[in-house]
């Protein structure tokens, strides 16, 4: 007799359907088409206030600052970073939002001073305020404006 394949009179079992829907796939998110790139400081020392934009913020945020950079080792500068402090924070609480936030870092024997705004809505970047910076001791300074509120900082040699 010859071998005669033998085919099943039932049809093969699928597999049960998935309990859930798949998900579609996520979105692509990258920093193409967003007005700035979110400040990111990494492998350094850093240290962060937020302060109600007031008229006595100026100081407290220069106190911060000193205090911090003393903890770090740092006291050769002391009047040139708590005069760009001041006029960093001043910058920002003239904005008009309600809170400003000041970041600090330090990396090679400098100090990186920002100060952020979070008031939306500002047109363009009010570059009046480098002249000063630089001539208050800062070795680099810029500021920038995008939906989030304005940011202005420099960097300043210990």
């Amino acid at each position: 007799m010859a071998a005669v394949e033998h085919t099943p009179d039932y049809p093969p079992k699928t597999p049960p359907p998935p309990k859930r829907p798949l998900s579609p796939p996520r979105p692509e998110t990258g920093l193409a088409g967003t007005g700035r790139a979110r400040m990111q400081v990494r492998n350094r020392r850093t240290a962060a206030w937020s302060l109600e934009a007031a008229p006595w913020s100026p100081r407290k945020a220069s106190t911060h600052v000193l205090g911090r950079l003393h903890e770090w080792g740092y006291r050769e500068a002391d009047q040139a970073a708590a005069n760009l402090t001041e006029l960093l924070v001043r910058t920002a609480v003239a904005d008009g939002g309600r809170r400003v936030s000041v970041h600090l870092a330090d990396q090679n024997r400098q100090a990186l001073i920002v100060a952020l705004s979070h008031q939306p809505g500002l047109a363009v970047a009010d570059t009046a305020v480098l002249p000063e910076l630089t001539g208050l001791g800062a070795v680099s300074c810029g500021t920038d404006t995008a939906e989030d509120g304005r940011r202005v900082w420099a960097v300043l040699d210990l």
